[in-house]
């Protein structure tokens, strides 16, 4: 099957659509990322600040969207929302196929390498697994083939500032790094710059600065080491036993 991925920049691009509904059927939490309904202001340049949105897709060659990736170019590496593939087009490649091509923008931009943050399943409560259960993705399965696209676990102390209990941090979540270098380490000072430019768009300028800043409080050291992707940092595996 030939499969083409092409960048859109068309708001009225019927992709859009189709990615929206991909995107819907294959979170269990689709509430906690970028709507569908936001994905015409994304392409057409409405990234803030010094963020630069992008939405690649797959396609067969009748045209029909299989899967796609929403990703943000920052000043010195990138962070990636959200990749997902059509439930009937998955095992052939084209997770891999989206991630190299949006790999190639990052490196075209001359950029460190792409962040993205992803669900620790030793973490997770009972009823957020049963609902990813029902959208037939798994936590353990989608870590192990984050690791093998070329992410690795940042060995730092992360959560989203807001979208938890009572509107709170979010916690299930771990921070990965695909580096361009092939490096087994990452300045703290990039994690932290790189994660105040992402939350900017959403946070504020001085809320995410706040975040950010603390962010590299906690990692507590200047560079942070590299983990394989199935693993969570040190700090969650000494709060206590996982489950």
């Amino acid at each position: 099957m030939t499969v083409t991925v092409r960048r859109v920049t068309d708001p009225h691009d019927p992709a859009l659509a189709a990615f929206g509904q991909i995107q819907e059927e294959s979170y269990y939490a689709p509430d906690m990322l970028i709507p569908p309904s936001v994905f015409p202001h994304l392409v057409a340049g409405g990234g803030r600040g010094p963020r630069e949105d992008r939405l690649l897709v797959a396609e067969d060659g009748a045209g029909r969207v299989l899967g796609g990736t929403v990703f943000h170019l920052l000043p010195q590496a990138a962070f990636s929302s959200f990749l997902a593939v059509a439930p009937e087009a998955r095992g052939r490649g084209i997770g891999h196929a989206l991630h190299a091509a949006r790999l190639e923008e990052v490196r075209a931009r001359g950029l460190a390498g792409l962040f993205a943050d992803s669900v620790f399943a030793g973490r997770q409560d009972a009823a957020d697994r049963e609902a990813e259960a029902r959208t037939g993705t798994d936590p353990l399965a989608r870590r192990r083939a984050l690791h093998g696209l070329g992410y690795r676990t940042v060995d730092v102390p992360y959560w989203q500032p807001v979208g938890g209990p009572n509107g709170g941090p979010l916690t299930d979540l771990d921070l990965l790094y695909h580096p361009l270098d092939g490096a087994d380490s990452v300045p703290t000072p990039l994690v932290a710059d790189t994660l105040r430019a992402y939350w900017t768009a959403w946070l504020g300028q001085n809320r995410a600065r706040r975040e950010a800043e603390a962010l590299a409080e906690r990692a507590g050291q200047d560079i942070l080491p590299l983990l394989p992707a199935t693993e969570t940092p040190t700090y969650w595996r000494q709060s206590g036993p996982e489950t």
